[in-house]
């Protein structure tokens, strides 16, 4: 410890003092430096106030939105609400000239919902509902399960009709189901038809949101096809 200087009386300390001499120093600070901190405080201040007044994402640019499901669809999903499959079509529907010539023998596939792996087939469900009551789209299910049998026979049609054998299609497994649309009485399927190609199109996209795999990305574009990889399901996943 410094001794006091001889004749030097060691002044108490005074907090009232101390302030005042920091409240000079900061005065002299700011005459010194008034025309950095004038360019530079509104530099940091304005936007963090943007930020504060433009609360809502829209308003901020370049901001894109994205169209988020239903908060109650979310909820009935994640609670295990069972939902109904929609009446099937008459089986003429899937007989007709349109129908056969975009898809050959779809009179013979299957269209039982039971087939279909539970999870899957309440997504795909879920992705119904929304369609019709956010877009106006009644679907229908072309086909859901597929036997190996079936899938090796359209394999033999050439890949217009299918790349995958047997066992090689989610089909196989009840995790895959191929879609269109009802409208007026009649299934309507050809990509042709502007209507039906906004509906794939909104499709695609409730589906993906579901956490489902969309043909429609392929390069081989399958707009009606959805489907649900579970981990550990294919043989030759």
């Amino acid at each position: 410890m410094t001794a006091p200087r001889p004749g030097v009386a060691r002044q108490p300390w005074q907090p009232g003092r101390t302030l005042r001499e920091f409240a000079g120093a900061a005065r002299k600070t700011l005459r010194r430096h008034w025309i950095v901190l004038a360019i530079g405080v509104p530099l940091i201040a304005i936007p963090s106030l943007l930020a504060l007044v433009m609360r809502t994402p829209d308003m901020l640019p370049g901001y894109e939105p994205t169209e988020a499901l239903p908060d109650a669809q979310i909820a009935a999903l994640l609670r295990g609400e069972q939902l109904v499959p929609p009446s099937e079509p008459p089986p003429l529907a899937f007989s007709t000239q349109e129908v056969v010539q975009v898809r050959p023998m779809l009179v013979h596939a299957s269209r039982n919902w039971g087939l279909m792996h539970p999870e899957f087939s309440q997504r795909l469900l879920l992705a119904f509902k929304i369609m019709k009551e956010k877009h106006g789209y009644d679907m229908a299910l072309l086909e859901g399960y597929r036997s190996p049998a079936r899938q090796d026979l359209l394999a033999q049609m050439g890949g217009a009709v299918t790349n995958a054998r047997a066992f090689q299609s989610w089909h196989q497994y009840g995790l895959a189901a191929d879609c269109a649309f009802w409208r007026d009485g009649k299934l309507v399927i050809s990509e042709k038809d502007p209507w039906a190609m906004r509906g794939y199109k909104l499709y695609g996209e409730v589906a993906e949101q579901l956490g489902l795999t969309w043909g429609g990305r392929w390069k081989m574009m399958d707009l009606g096809h959805t489907e649900l990889r579970l981990r550990g399901v294919m043989r030759r996943e």
